[in-house]
């Protein structure tokens, strides 16, 4: 029988605030449980393992970053809309490292968190038709981007950047210039 208050949304949300508490890597079955005041085998009723836990943790993360982009991007095209995108990402993964680490699971394409990611990504894009890409540049650039913001909010988060004068947003406003120069010349193949 489940304990009351018990349920996976619960269990969802519980693990992800211990996972930017503690670590993506040290949530568990055991220590959600301890939070919880339940044995082990009683979660079980409401996920199937950890696996599942963390992809839960995932979807929610992706689903959280989509809404808060999606919020950043009203009304803005260009380099704004580019800018908003950035900041919003880069902020939600300073208030929200552990949930961060989970966004970077490999995730089977039909489960919720997949979805999530897909939505993401199509916000991407949106933000590059106003810099009129065609394919196949628009999916490089899709790439280009998560890969400068994950590394630079990644390389930020380890102190990458602590051994320098220049403060890490003024670093951070110079990149977005660069890419938005970058993808307003985007060069021929």
């Amino acid at each position: 029988m489940a304990r009351a208050g018990v349920t996976a949304e619960r269990l969802t949300q519980a693990a992800a605030e211990m996972a930017d508490d503690v670590g993506f890597d040290s949530v568990t079955i055991s220590a959600l449980a301890r939070r919880f005041g339940v044995k082990d085998a009683s979660l079980y009723f409401h996920i199937r393992n950890a696996q599942d836990l963390r992809i839960r943790v995932a979807a929610l993360a992706l689903t959280e970053l989509a809404d808060r982009v999606a919020d950043a991007l009203a009304g803005r095209a260009g380099k704004d809309a580019l800018v908003a995108f950035a900041n919003a990402y880069r902020d939600y993964a300073t208030r929200h490292p552990g949930r961060y680490a989970a966004m970077q699971m490999d995730i089977d394409p039909e489960t919720a968190a997949a979805s999530a990611a897909r939505r993401h990504a199509e916000m991407t894009r949106a933000i590059l038709r106003g810099y009129h890409l065609p394919e196949p540049d628009q999916t490089d650039a899709v790439r280009m981007l998560h890969s400068t913001f994950h590394g630079y909010v990644s390389l930020e988060r380890s102190g990458g950047f602590r051994h320098t004068p220049r403060t890490t947003d003024a670093s951070w406003a110079r990149a977005l210039d660069a890419l938005d120069t970058l993808l307003r010349n985007w060069p021929p193949e």
